[in-house]
């Protein structure tokens, strides 16, 4: 399989680096993007090929599509993992910075998969992956913004499966649960920043102290490689599954969303999250 080349977002740590490795041993030649690519040298010792892309800067995204494409003929899979969660209140998160987030978490993936999808149907053959979250099918308090990423990223995908299909083009959402990376202890430290003081500041803490390294997430999370198998099956299957909910947490309380009226799910997130009130 070595003629199948993949490209993975933020795949400087976490589940990107871990995905990028799986898709290697899987015999894929893996392009690594993250916007700093002295992180990604560890990958290029074990083969993979380390490119400079900044998901919100449209320059940078074309031509690390160029390149690639340029260099092997063709995009076999595109994995897109970048992303971040944006914690604080609603009220609290300058419009600015929720613009950010949405330019990483969702404009980032859908023009990465325009820019990809001329090759997959001239190919009548690829797969693009969107991680998700189970945060695009259930929610928490002060994660509004980070909440509207994914669920927007849920709705885009749907449509994009739809369309892409009849050129051969399969679209797979990864909806992780809890991860043990470093991405909740950033949440947390932004959280705190963001609404740690004024009338949010109690429910601040309790979220942050949810998310951070002393959490149950961090404690019981699973570990990053259970997300890149996962995306290892949806891409060498002949027909993945449209969604994986894998990792800690992510099937039951997807499943619970779907059973227990708002209410009843709401006090469920209020004790999970810490709140009393």
């Amino acid at each position: 399989m070595t003629d199948k080349i993949a490209l993975v977002t933020g795949a400087s740590s976490g589940i990107g680096e871990a995905t990028a490795r799986k898709l290697a041993t899987l015999g894929y030649t893996v392009y690594g993007a993250a916007r700093r690519t002295d992180r990604l040298q560890k990958l290029a010792a074990d083969g993979i090929r380390p490119l400079a892309m900044d998901v919100t800067d449209d320059a940078s995204v074309r031509a690390g599509i160029e390149l690639v494409v340029a260099e092997t003929g063709r995009i076999d899979v595109l994995v897109n993992n970048a992303g971040y969660g944006s914690y604080g209140a609603v009220e609290d998160v300058p419009l600015d910075e929720a613009r950010y987030q949405f330019e990483v978490n969702v404009f980032g993936a859908a023009r990465l998969a325009q820019l990809a999808l001329p090759y997959m149907r001239e190919q009548r053959s690829g797969t693009i992956v969107n991680i998700t979250s189970m945060g695009g099918k259930i929610y928490t308090p002060l994660g509004g913004w980070y909440h509207g990423t994914k669920f927007a990223l849920e709705g885009l995908s749907d449509c994009l499966r739809l369309e892409a299909k009849p050129f051969g083009v399969d679209v797979v959402v990864i909806e992780p649960g809890g991860i043990r990376t470093e991405w909740g202890g950033i949440a947390a430290d932004h959280l705190r920043k963001v609404s740690g003081d004024g009338p949010y500041s109690a429910q601040a803490e309790a979220v942050a102290a949810s998310l951070g390294p002393q959490a149950t997430v961090a404690r019981l999370g699973s570990p990053p490689e259970v997300i890149a198998d996962a995306i290892g099956k949806a891409v060498t299957a002949r027909r993945p599954k449209t969604r994986y909910q894998v990792g800690f947490g992510s099937r039951p309380l997807i499943f619970l969303k779907w059973l227990l009226p708002d209410r009843a799910f709401d006090a469920l997130i209020k004790r999970a999250t810490g709140i009393r009130h």
